[in-house]
């Protein structure tokens, strides 16, 4: 996989986040990374090697994520099968607190539309912003992400 380069905080956010379900073929799974056991630090560190991708609405594919795609595809990738959608992963998932985030667990924003980014941990995540954004790193003490912050959630392996 190529190197990226890290992208800036965003200002803006989110047009168009909750890309609608589609039907999928399923593609081999279960990819590993080295030294990594729990679901959650893997989701995580998997999820970083797509840092400077560029932002899709409806992408699911390292070529271009949308915020919920990139979740999907991270999750797909260790052999989890998550919803497609924002609203979908947030309705699913198992509620996390705030304060019992760990890294791989899912945060969701109110915005226009919702919003997922991938928690890493340190008060960080991960996320595909807007059009015209890459895949970057933010702060959820940003204020920008306080006043829209949702709540936390949680997939593990079956």
């Amino acid at each position: 996989m190529r190197a990226v380069v890290l992208a800036s905080l965003v200002a803006a956010l989110l047009a168009g986040c909750a890309a609608p379900p589609r039907v999928r073929i399923a593609a081999p799974q279960g990819t590993v990374v080295p030294g990594i056991d729990d679901v959650g630090a893997r989701a995580a560190a998997l999820a970083e090697r797509f840092v400077g991708v560029p932002y899709r609405f409806g992408g699911d594919s390292p070529q271009g994520f949308d915020c919920s795609g990139l979740v999907w595809y991270v999750y797909r990738e260790l052999g989890i099968a998550v919803p497609r959608s924002a609203a979908e992963q947030r309705a699913s998932a198992r509620h996390v607190d705030s304060g019992d985030l760990r890294p791989g667990d899912l945060v969701f924003f109110y915005t226009p539309a919702d919003h997922v980014g991938l928690y890493l941990g340190g008060g960080e995540f991960l996320h595909a912003p807007s059009s015209g954004k890459r895949v970057e790193r933010a702060r959820l003490d940003a204020p920008f992400f306080i006043l829209g912050y949702a709540g936390g959630g949680r997939f593990s392996r079956p």
